[in-house]
């Protein structure tokens, strides 16, 4: 009787030994983030302009909001350390408001700003992973077009070099697929000519740009 009460505490200590070490094979679901890890992420963002600056027949020089779709690359130089860069163009009503004779519109802009940052991912090997990164935009203003007040015949709004931080968190859903949610801040003031020189200013933009989308991890 001894002998079969040993051995079937053997056989209990046997079959619960592999239960032991569930919690640690809970977290080596988790990927985390990993030197050379390249990262394919697709988005949609809200391009959303402070609007300030002036003109030399005064006034404010405003941007419409909008929303359009992102694409975005990231390099992961060590588990820390990622290279980003975001490609998309959007499309802006733009205007000169607070003149004492009404709003002036000045047609439509296109803009494509890319931008690139440096990330610090203080998290790296968990799923719920925030960051921070710093960066240059240079942004280029194509396509002005569209309806105009009467009088302007041509506006061009020019190319311009910008200062770029941005916040974001990645959820890990798989080894492979990432959700993500990322807010840039851009400090961007193009140049602004109307009617070839007649009349000048500077639109101070400065961007906020909110986005949600995911990626694929390489």
């Amino acid at each position: 009787m001894k002998r079969m009460i040993c051995a079937a505490a053997l056989a209990g200590a046997v079959m619960a030994g592999p239960l032991l070490p569930a919690p640690a094979q809970a977290q080596q679901d988790v990927r985390g983030k990993q030197a050379g890890d390249l990262v394919l992420g697709a988005s949609l963002i809200g391009v959303l302009p402070s609007n300030g600056g002036s003109t030399s027949i005064g006034g404010t020089p405003h941007a419409s909001a909008t929303a359009t779709p992102q694409l975005d690359l990231t390099y992961f130089l060590t588990p820390n350390f990622a290279v980003n860069v975001i490609a998309a163009t959007s499309r802006h009503d733009v205007s000169v408001r607070g003149l004492a004779g009404g709003e002036i519109e000045l047609g439509r802009v296109w803009a494509l700003p890319p931008t690139v940052t440096l990330q610090y991912h203080p998290l790296p090997a968990s799923r719920f992973s925030p960051y921070l990164g710093i960066g240059v935009n240079y942004t280029v203003f194509y396509g002005e077009g569209g309806s105009r007040s009467a009088g302007i015949t041509h506006v061009d709004v020019e190319n311009a070099w910008g200062f770029a931080v941005n916040a974001g968190v990645d959820y890990e859903i798989t080894p492979s697929w990432v959700a993500n949610v990322d807010v840039k801040r851009l400090w961007l003031q193009p140049d602004v000519r109307v009617n070839r020189g007649a009349v000048t200013g500077q639109a101070e933009l400065d961007p906020w740009i909110v986005g949600a989308g995911v990626r694929y991890r390489f």
